[in-house]
C-alpha cells in the first residue's frame, strides 16, 4: 500500500532528553505532562520558531519564548507557569538541540576592554545544572522559616516588562525639557512603581511563613501585613535569602584565565564573565 503521508518521516524528532530541576513537582496535569523516566524530549525550531524571536513585540511581552517552549517541549502544556528553577535548562536544551552543542560568546577583558570571543561547551553545563538539588526553605537570623514559592514565567515577564518601561521612563528624564517641579513628580512616581514591582516578587515569592515559635501562615493577607510591618532588616534578609533560592540553578559565569600579555597590561589573572541569555543572539 502507497504511503498516503510520505513527508512525515522527515519531519523533526527529538534531538535531547532532559532531566527538570524542579522534577516537575511545582506542576499539575494542566502544565506539563511527566514520563515514566522523569526525562522530557526536546525537539529543534522549526523554522517558524526561529521567526517568532525576530518579532520585537512577541519578544517584548514573553509570548515568543513560551511559543517556541511550547513547540519544541511538548511536555509543556503551559509554559507561562514553567518556574524560574527549570528555565535556563529547558532554554539550553533548545538551542543545543537546534544549533549543538556549541555556542560562541563575545565579551570584554576587565580592565583594557578589548573583545575576545570564547566557545562555551553547553552540554557541560546542562550536567552542571542537573546536579542542583533544589532547596525551597530558607531561616533568617530571627527564626522565621521561609518556604519559598517558584516564580512562573508569567511573573518574570511581567517584572521585566515593568522594569524596562521604568528604564525607559528614566532615560526619557534625562533628555527631557521638563520644569525640576514636574520632573520630580515623574521620578518620585517612577520610584513608587519600582517599589510596587519589587514587594509584589517579595510577596510571589513567598508560599508560607512558620514563626520562631512554631506557628505557620499561608494566608496571603497576612504575609503582606507582616512584610509591611516588620522591620526593615527582616524584609531586607527575606529579599536577600530568596534571591539566593532562586539563582540555585541559574548559569553560573565563566571563569577565564587572562593571557602574559593581558596581565602585562593590567588585566586580572582570572576573571569573571556572566552567562546571559540574550534572545537577539542566543537563538541565532
Amino acid at each position: 500500500m502507497t504511503d498516503q503521508r510520505p513527508l512525515e518521516k522527515y519531519y523533526r524528532q527529538p534531538a535531547v532528553y532532559i532531566k527538570l530541576p524542579s522534577g516537575g513537582k511545582y506542576y499539575d496535569k494542566t502544565v506539563f505532562t511527566p514520563t515514566q523516566t522523569g526525562e522530557i524530549p526536546v525537539l529543534p525550531m522549526n523554522a517558524k520558531d526561529e521567526l517568532s524571536f525576530k518579532t520585537p513585540d512577541a519578544m517584548m511581552n514573553g509570548q515568543a519564548t513560551v511559543d517556541v517552549i511550547k513547540s519544541c517541549v511538548p511536555n509543556f502544556l503551559d509554559p507561562w507557569k514553567m518556574v524560574n528553577y527549570d528555565t535556563d535548562v529547558v532554554l539550553l536544551a533548545i538551542r543545543i538541540a537546534t544549533y549543538g552543542e556549541t555556542m560562541n560568546i563575545k565579551y570584554r577583558t576587565p580592565v583594557t576592554g578589548d573583545e575576545m570571543e570564547h566557545t562555551v561547551n553547553l552540554p557541560a553545563l546542562l550536567e552542571e545544572l542537573a546536579k542542583v538539588q533544589i532547596k525551597d526553605e530558607v531561616t533568617t537570623s530571627k527564626g522565621f522559616k521561609i518556604t519559598m514559592e517558584p516564580l512562573t514565567y508569567t511573573t518574570l515577564t511581567k517584572v521585566q516588562l515593568a522594569n524596562y518601561e521604568s528604564q525607559k521612563m528614566y532615560s526619557a528624564l534625562d533628555s527631557s525639557a521638563l520644569a525640576d517641579a514636574d520632573r520630580t513628580k515623574v521620578f518620585r512616581d517612577t520610584f513608587d512603581k519600582i517599589n510596587k514591582i519589587n514587594f509584589s516578587l517579595l510577596i510571589d515569592g513567598i508560599q508560607k511563613i512558620s514563626t520562631p515559635t512554631g506557628e505557620e501562615v499561608v494566608d496571603r493577607q497576612q504575609i503582606i501585613d507582616f512584610c509591611n510591618n516588620t522591620d526593615a532588616k527582616t524584609v531586607e534578609e527575606i529579599q536577600t535569602l530568596l534571591g539566593q533560592l532562586r539563582n540555585q540553578t541559574q548559569i553560573p559565569p565563566l571563569k577565564m584565565k587572562a593571557t602574559e600579555e593581558q596581565i602585562k597590561k593590567g588585566v586580572p589573572a582570572t576573571y569573571e564573565v556572566p552567562m546571559t541569555f540574550d534572545n537577539s543572539n542566543f537563538f541565532v
